[in-house]
């Protein structure tokens, strides 16, 4: 077979395209595509030496609809019961929530959730993306719903961002960058509640937990609602994910 030409920037054949996509190994790819099971923009091609754009092609394989990413950044609403590890034990993975072809590219969560915590979930297969996500240094605020045993005081939101000693750095405190009480629809200002919004900086291991520990208190439940600027909506139930366009949402 004679070599393939060189290529505009941008551009891909399409058994490439399908296989950097995650929908099998070369050969499976250029099969699909012989069989017409592959659409490119409503239309089956069955060459899979045509050349496409690589991003944002709008593709139907074997019946299933899909626009490419060169880069995948997926949004996930986790629910309870999933690991973030990517070699999980006791729990299953959370990529198993993922569709076979995001799952071959092998995405990592940008962070981890605790099995039995819920909410906003990030996951990438761009290594440099990552890094900028999790660095220190970009300071991204995550927010957090926990729902605690005992009701919280005012005085625990104003030790939380003031500091509390964690054990295994006991001499950098760790401070919350906004603590507060969320009080039930029509309660009066002074009630009590069992909610805290805790939006934090940096993350350390079961960080909300022992922070709350540290104030004498016990998290009951965990749920991320918020990373950066992006909230996560009613619309994306537990177990569901979409596409993450704007990385300006997380990023600074």
């Amino acid at each position: 077979m004679p070599p393939r030409s060189r290529l505009p920037a941008g551009h891909e054949h399409l058994d490439q395209i399908l296989f950097a996509q995650g929908f099998g190994a070369r050969r499976e790819c250029e099969g699909l595509i012989l069989h017409g099971l592959v659409k490119v923009n409503g239309e089956v091609v069955d060459d899979p030496d045509a050349v496409f754009p690589e991003d944002r092609l709008s593709l139907e394989v074997e019946g299933m609809p899909w626009v490419t990413h060169v880069k995948a950044l997926i949004v996930l609403n986790k629910p309870a019961g999933y690991e973030c590890s990517l070699k999980p034990g006791a729990w299953p993975g959370v990529h198993n929530l993922l569709p076979l072809p995001l799952r071959r590219r092998g995405l990592q969560p940008v962070g981890r959730l605790d099995q039995d915590t819920t909410g906003l979930l990030l996951m990438t297969d761009d290594g440099p993306l990552l890094h900028k996500l999790t660095a220190p240094k970009h300071h991204v605020p995550k927010v957090y719903e926990v729902g605690c045993k005992h009701p919280i005081s005012e005085k625990d939101c104003a030790n939380l961002l003031r500091g509390v000693i964690l054990d295994d750095d006991p001499t950098v405190p760790v401070a919350a960058h906004a603590a507060e009480r969320v009080l039930p629809e029509g309660a009066a200002p002074g009630a009590e509640t069992t909610h805290l919004r805790l939006t934090l900086l940096q993350g350390k291991y079961h960080q909300v937990k022992r922070m709350v520990a540290a104030v004498g208190n016990r998290v009951e439940t965990l749920h991320r609602s918020q990373i950066g600027q992006l909230v996560l909506t009613e619309d994306l139930a537990p177990g569901q994910w979409r596409w993450l366009e704007d990385t300006k949402q997380v990023l600074p």
